[in-house]
C-alpha cells in the first residue's frame, strides 16, 4: 500500500501562486509515475501534470507554462507549482502514484486539497 498526503491548497487571488505538495510513504518502492489530478464541480475529473521517476513529464495543455510538477525521490514527495492561477483552476487537487509491480499496475490517490481562485 502507499499513502498520499497532500497539502497547500487555499484560496488566492486570480494571478496569484500556490505550491502543492504530496507525500509518499508505504510501499513506495516500484512508483513509477506520481502526478496532479483535478476535479470541479460538476466535472469529471481531470490530469493536471505527471512526472516519472526519470524526471519526464507531461502537462495539460490548460496549464502548460504556468505550472511546474517536480519530484524529489529522498523525500518521496512531489511538488505542484502553480502560478498565474485563473478561476477556472478552481479546483479539488488530488495527488496520484502509480506503483508497478509485474504484471500488475496499482493506484492510489491521496485524498484532495481545495484549491480556490477568486477573480
Amino acid at each position: 500500500q502507499v499513502q498520499l498526503v497532500e497539502s497547500g491548497g487555499g484560496l488566492v487571488q486570480a494571478g496569484g501562486s500556490l505550491r502543492l505538495s504530496c507525500a509518499a510513504s508505504g510501499s513506495i518502492f516500484s512508483i513509477s509515475v506520481m502526478g496532479w489530478y483535478r476535479q470541479a464541480p460538476g466535472k469529471q475529473r481531470e490530469l493536471v501534470a505527471v512526472i516519472t521517476s526519470a524526471g519526464s513529464t507531461n502537462y495539460a495543455d490548460s496549464v502548460k507554462g504556468r505550472f511546474t510538477i517536480s519530484r524529489d525521490n529522498t523525500k518521496n514527495t512531489v511538488y505542484l507549482q502553480m502560478n498565474n492561477l485563473k478561476s477556472e483552476d478552481t479546483a479539488v487537487y488530488y495527488c496520484n502514484a502509480e506503483r508497478t509491480v509485474l504484471p500488475t499496475r496499482f493506484n492510489y490517490w491521496g485524498q484532495g486539497t481545495q484549491v480556490t481562485v477568486s477573480s
